[in-house]
This record gives structure tokens, C-alpha cells and sequence, in this order.
């Protein structure tokens, strides 16, 4: 059997919207700069939230 679990992949917290990510395919050989968890997130990093 090739690969990891789905269960054991890392996983980082997204510092927007607060929910958790894991790794990515497409992200194994930039995984360390990966920051947002998708591109909506990374666009809205710099605004306010509405909800208070």
C-alpha cells in the first residue's frame, strides 16, 4: 500500500477564517510557505471581519 491515511496528514489552521486544512498534493514542495487555506482566505487576510 503507497501513501499516508488521510487521518495522518499534517494539517495547519488557517489564521482567517480559523479552521483547519491539511496537506495537499499540490502543496508537497511548498507545504512550509502554505499559509491560508484556500484563495478566498489569502484575498480576505487583510480585512476585518463583519461579525462582531
Amino acid at each position: 500500500m503507497k501513501g499516508v491515511k488521510k487521518a495522518h496528514l499534517p494539517e495547519k489552521t488557517c489564521p482567517v477564517c480559523s479552521r483547519p486544512f491539511s496537506w495537499r498534493k499540490k502543496w508537497e514542495h511548498c507545504w512550509a510557505e502554505v499559509r491560508y487555506c484556500s484563495d478566498r482566505c489569502r484575498r480576505d487576510r487583510g480585512q476585518i471581519p463583519i461579525n462582531q
